[in-house]
């Protein structure tokens, strides 16, 4: 979140950085960091006030929870801060309507969120026992794949016979353009926003999956499990 889209690498030497996290799980050089404590009456919303009294250039917020939190998080994108945060949505479009729903305005939105990347985690084919074979028929036409060879994991003892080993991740962005600005602010629903994202040449977490298919790094089956709840 930020009032106008920076193209300036992010340098921690430069720049006053400052995280909110619950809990610190990386001590990172040249950054501020802070572990939440409700105990002490430290939780993200009086934190991230207390930051913003230090003179941020860049603040990182460990999750977005409540109302509160979102509302200084959104002023404090407006008043020329760049905001990193989490929110936990199936989709990055989702994190629209998760905004809403904690009350912030919709014409706030638009001037503060520059995009939303979702992310998930899929396992790896494993590479030692990789085999090509014959996809299911019904499947491939139901994902619009055909004329491809896939692979697969047969199994061995590299992978304790699963097929898989490692894991990669699946990423969207959906970026705020004027399109989707003009939704928000008609409160749209969520599936009216992704089509005009798909149009503006959004890729979603599942056609990136099936591309990473395509390419023998993972599975359709994987793809479909991981991403039914995005879909």
């Amino acid at each position: 979140m930020e009032t106008s889209p920076t193209r300036i690498p992010i340098s921690a030497t430069e720049k006053n950085i400052v995280t909110i996290e619950d809990p610190i799980e990386y001590n990172l050089p040249n950054i501020n960091q802070v572990q939440v404590n409700p105990k002490a009456g430290l939780t993200f919303s009086s934190g991230l006030r207390s930051i913003l009294r230090q003179d941020p250039d860049v603040i990182m917020v460990g999750e977005i929870r409540d109302t509160e939190t979102a509302s200084i998080a959104t002023h404090a994108a407006l008043t020329g801060h760049l905001v990193l945060s989490t929110l936990h949505t199936n989709e990055a479009v989702g994190a629209i309507a998760r905004l809403i729903d904690m009350g912030i305005e919709p014409f706030l939105i638009t001037s503060s969120l520059i995009g939303v990347l979702g992310q998930r985690l899929i396992v790896k084919i494993c590479p030692y026992c990789k085999e090509s074979y014959t996809a299911d028929e019904d499947m491939l036409r139901r994902v619009g794949i055909k004329g491809k060879v896939l692979l697969h994991g047969k199994g061995c003892s590299e992978c304790r016979f699963t097929g898989y080993l490692g894991r990669e991740g699946l990423f969207e962005l959906l970026l705020v353009t004027e399109g989707i600005k003009k939704l928000i602010i008609e409160k749209a629903p969520a599936s009216e926003i992704k089509a005009q994202a798909i149009k503006e040449g959004f890729r979603t977490m599942r056609q990136e999956g099936l591309l990473k298919a395509v390419d023998g790094i993972t599975t359709i089956e994987e793809v479909m499990r991981v991403t039914q709840e995005a879909e």
